[in-house]
């Protein structure tokens, strides 16, 4: 389906980012609409999670500017980013273990008042919070592992919690990074319903993903990194049937999406 609207919610302008003489990232500019689910897809090493990283504030630009609801993000903290209204996943797991489910999304809604202990103290257990944290699972289809401890959870549904701690930050754009990493197919296609459902709701999608199914069944618009640069964009019929793309993943004519 294609976003009721064109507003753009988040821009990148000439976006690079050097390791030495390594090019990561090198001048890539791309939107993101308002409403939609875009995808950003690549070979492996094409740039992809950095470009996350650039975004979220975890790396800085080596040049370039990010402009989210058009203001500068690209010298701000990750927690400065997430109070704006931008939320992540991250492609390896790393739930706070020894909590419980439900425990982990309570961290999450104290964002507001991290970096200081406050966080723990004025939100733990609260009622409202509580309440809060309940609703988020019940969205992701964790309500029954409320009270499991997180570190005992399938892949499965560490990735579902995972986007629960992102929804827990109230985000206005969900990056999310290799969600589908590790899953049956039909957990891939239960993940697909959540990111459609959460569209639906009114947060935009950005994600990285290597199930090349999964990305094109989903997204509304597709980007095409490959060594840094933006190979391919447009709507994902358009990215199969392109010969750079194509050659980029595979090699020889074939259809992306079989990979």
């Amino acid at each position: 389906m294609s976003p009721k609207t064109a507003d753009v919610i988040l821009e990148t302008h000439r976006l690079s980012r050097h390791f030495g003489g390594l090019r990561a990232v090198d001048q890539v500019s791309f939107q993101v609409r308002q409403g939609e689910i875009l995808g950003l897809i690549g070979p492996n090493g094409a740039g992809k999670t950095t470009v996350f990283n650039l975004i979220s504030g975890f790396l800085k630009p080596t040049a370039g500017t990010i402009h989210f609801q058009g203001r500068p993000i690209h010298g701000l903290r990750p927690n400065a980013i997430a109070r704006l209204g931008i939320g992540r996943t991250f492609q390896i797991v790393k739930p706070f273990s020894d909590l419980t489910v439900r425990e982990n999304v309570l961290a999450g809604l104290g964002h507001d008042l991290y970096p200081t202990l406050r966080a723990l103290r004025e939100h733990y257990l609260r009622p409202d919070a509580v309440r809060r944290a309940d609703r988020i699972l019940e969205v992701v289809g964790l309500s029954e592992y409320a009270d499991v401890r997180a570190g005992t959870l399938p892949i499965g549904l560490l990735r579902r919690l995972e986007i629960a701690r992102a929804l827990a930050l109230e985000p206005v754009l969900l990056l999310l990074d290799e969600s589908a990493a590790g899953l049956t197919h039909h957990e891939v296609e239960a993940l697909g319903a959540l990111v459609r459902g959460l569209r639906d709701q009114g947060i935009t999608i950005l994600l990285v993903e290597h199930n090349m199914r999964f990305a094109m069944g989903l997204c509304d618009r597709i980007i095409v990194l490959n060594q840094g640069r933006i190979l391919a964009e447009g709507p994902p019929e358009a990215i199969q049937r392109n010969p750079k793309v194509i050659e980029a993943y595979l090699g020889h004519s074939g259809r992306v999406a079989h990979r």
